[in-house]
């Protein structure tokens, strides 16, 4: 395999998250293009869409101009992500645990579960504003 330059890219979300369709498709081409299969691609995109969905309800609470910031860089070790809102910040251990039997139909935590599902690594920076996600390629 050859090796590509990484690939970068830095954007911002309104509150309709303008935008990110286009971008979760060029980052799609990005992580293909790296050597990824489609089931990386898919969980990438995944992760991005669950943690702006959580900046821009949960961390901006749907204010009107206020933005989540996502930095991107893929190249063929890894994938990061980094994703920031403009909110108070949360502590994730406060989440309640969405496959505990008695919060099976609370809607709550589904969306960082996944997200730890799918990355290698999942940092929450204090003050919980700004999550940063990790893939790393299996060694073969």
């Amino acid at each position: 395999m050859t090796s590509l330059p990484p690939y970068r890219a830095e954007v911002e979300f309104d509150v309709h998250a303008t935008g990110l369709a286009d971008f979760e498709a060029e980052v799609d081409r990005a992580i293909q293009s790296h050597g990824y299969e489609e089931a990386v691609a898919f969980a990438v995109r995944l992760a991005i869409e669950e943690a702006v969905a959580n900046g821009i309800n949960h961390g901006n609470r749907r204010t009107p101009g206020k933005v989540v910031k996502v930095q991107c860089r893929i190249d063929d070790r890894e994938i990061f992500v980094a994703v920031e809102d403009e909110g108070e910040g949360f502590d994730p251990s406060s989440v309640p645990d969405p496959t505990d039997e008695a919060n099976l139909s609370i809607p709550s935590g589904r969306g960082l579960m996944l997200m730890g599902a799918y990355m290698s690594e999942v940092r929450y920076i204090p003050p919980g504003n700004r999550v940063e996600m990790t893939y790393r390629r299996p060694v073969s």
